[in-house]
Formats: C-alpha cells, sequence, structure tokens
C-alpha cells in the first residue's frame, strides 16, 4: 500500500478509534476493530471508494456490531463480570467532547446502559449523538431505513436519559470530592461517608478480578461500608499491590475519580458519577486488565500533587 493511502488511514484513526470505543466499551477491542480496518483499506480497490471516511466509518461500525452479536461477546457480557474499560482524560480514545452529548456517550453510566440497547440501536445513538451523522448517512452505514434510524434513536435516547448526569466539574471540583470521600473513609465513622451519597447511591466493584464477577452493593450503606473496608491500609493490600500507593484525583471517562499509583503503574481507581451535588454510582476498578491503556495514558502525562503520599 502506498505512503498516501496509509497517510490517509492514519489520519482517520482516533476518530475511528473513539467510535469503536463507544460502541464496544473497551480500548482493546476497539483497538482491534480499527486494525481489522486498516487491513480491509489495504486490500480495497482504494480507486472506487468516493468518500474514504464514509467507508472506513461504515466498516468499523460493521466490524463493531459483528463482535455485539458475536456469541463470544454475548458470553463475556451476560457472566456478570463486564465494565467498560476506563479512559484517562487526555486519552485519544475518548474523542469529540464538545457537546454535553459527546461527553455523555463515554461516561461510565452511559455505556453501562447501552448494554440494555440492541446493538443497531447503540450504533445509532452513537453516530448521531457523538457524530451528528445523519439519519440519511446512519441508514447508509447500517443498511437500514432512515425511518428506521429515527425510531432506533428514539428508543435509545429514551433509555439513556435514566444515566443522565447534572453535575459538571473542573479539577478543582474533581480533588474536593477525591478529598472528601477519602477523608470521610479515613474518619472512621460511616455515617460521614453515607452524607456524601445520594439516598439511591449503588457501587459496582470488579473485585479486582479475583471473584470472577462484578460485586454490586445497591444501597447508601452497603456503599459506605465497602468504602470504609476498601481504603483501610492493611499490610495484606499492600503485598497483593507490591506496595504503598498514591492517591490522586483525576478524571475518567469524564467524572471525577480517585486513582493509586505505584511506580507510575495505576493499580486501582474509583470513578464518581455526580448529582446535584453528591455520589450517586461508584465504579472501582482493580483487574490489572481493564488498567493497561490507562496506566500507558497516565505515565506520558504531568500530574498534580496526590492527596495521600502513600496509602
Amino acid at each position: 500500500m502506498d505512503a498516501l493511502a496509509t497517510e490517509r488511514f492514519e489520519a482517520s484513526r482516533n476518530r475511528l478509534a473513539s467510535l469503536a470505543y463507544r460502541l464496544l466499551g473497551s480500548a482493546a477491542d476497539a483497538e482491534d476493530a480499527v486494525q481489522d480496518a486498516f487491513l480491509r483499506w489495504q486490500a480495497a480497490d482504494r480507486d472506487r471508494i468516493e468518500v474514504p471516511e464514509a467507508w472506513l466509518t461504515k466498516i468499523v461500525t460493521n466490524l463493531c456490531l459483528d463482535r455485539l452479536r458475536s456469541a463470544q461477546a454475548r458470553r463475556e457480557r451476560a457472566a456478570g463480570a463486564w465494565l467498560p474499560e476506563p479512559l484517562l482524560e487526555g486519552d485519544p480514545m475518548l474523542g469529540p467532547a464538545d457537546t454535553f452529548e459527546q461527553r455523555e456517550s463515554v461516561s461510565l453510566a452511559v455505556l453501562i446502559l447501552m448494554e440494555r440497547l440492541s446493538p443497531n440501536e447503540r450504533a445509532v445513538y452513537v453516530l448521531r449523538e457523538a457524530f451528528s451523522y445523519s439519519h440519511a448517512e446512519i441508514a447508509d452505514i447500517l443498511d437500514i431505513t432512515e425511518s428506521a434510524s429515527q425510531q432506533h434513536l428514539h428508543r435509545a435516547r429514551r433509555r439513556v436519559a435514566a444515566a443522565r448526569r447534572a453535575d459538571v466539574l473542573d479539577a478543582a471540583g474533581t480533588r474536593r470530592i477525591v478529598e472528601a470521600f477519602l477523608d470521610a473513609a479515613a474518619s472512621g465513622r460511616t455515617e460521614r461517608l453515607i452524607a456524601l451519597l445520594t439516598e439511591d447511591a449503588t457501587a459496582i466493584s470488579d473485585g479486582a478480578g479475583l471473584a470472577g464477577k462484578l460485586l454490586l452493593l445497591p444501597t447508601p450503606e452497603r456503599v459506605a461500608a465497602a468504602a470504609r473496608g476498601a481504603l483501610k491500609p492493611s499490610e495484606g493490600k499492600r503485598r497483593r499491590v507490591g506496595g504503598s500507593p498514591a492517591l490522586h484525583a483525576c478524571v475518567v471517562n469524564g467524572s471525577p475519580a480517585m486513582i493509586a499509583v505505584l511506580d507510575d503503574r495505576v493499580v486501582g481507581l474509583v470513578v464518581f458519577e455526580m448529582r446535584e451535588g453528591k455520589i450517586a454510582s461508584a465504579y472501582g476498578m482493580a483487574s490489572p486488565k481493564r488498567l493497561g491503556r490507562l496506566t500507558a495514558v497516565w505515565s506520558k502525562q504531568e500530574h498534580d500533587a496526590p492527596i495521600l503520599e502513600s496509602w
């Protein structure tokens, strides 16, 4: 393949990866889809492709839909062990973030909620809300009618509305949330933690990948008790991660997050979804397979001083 064709593909790579991530919720799977699209681009009769960007968008979208419909994907996502792969602010895979809809489409809450959508509903929602494709363009990408595209979008919007967040925090607000959470957890008083939570607050944890399934905490009391236990330092925990990590405040998938870092390696994080100034949802992740890309991006960035130097 000539250099110009490669350059043309590379100019679209980040946009295609951002599209694939929103559809799949996995950075690793998104990278695989984009690489498969590159192989197809290499093999294609490119002289007959009038609009390369549209052609590549269609290829990547349908590769992702094939993945979502596959028996393997259904088994993985039905096994109770699936959470989106988190992305640190500044990761190019997060893609466009100029509008509320674009930012919302990569929040963990929305990515999880989109699991309830059909593959076509998910694709229409992402293409329309995050990338501003017209219904005519979407119909061509998915080989459906414009009317069907409109119906898919209507259903998707109705379901996704349940996960909409009212709070948008700047860096200072993010740090305040994490500081308050750590201070309340360290106090040993469960009521201080509960005061930071909404009345219907819930949490999900991957249990560091040890349990083989997600741990669901359905009430503020359960969330507070788990947070106290998880943030209480112990020699056993230090041995498991190989030392005493520093705790930082950062933004992950557009939401405030607390991240544990040891020797420039991310060993755990908690992402907070906020509503009216309180924590409505928390997502805890410590499974190494979910943190690889986040670690790679973290290691290339500059950071504020940690909230705790040593946990």
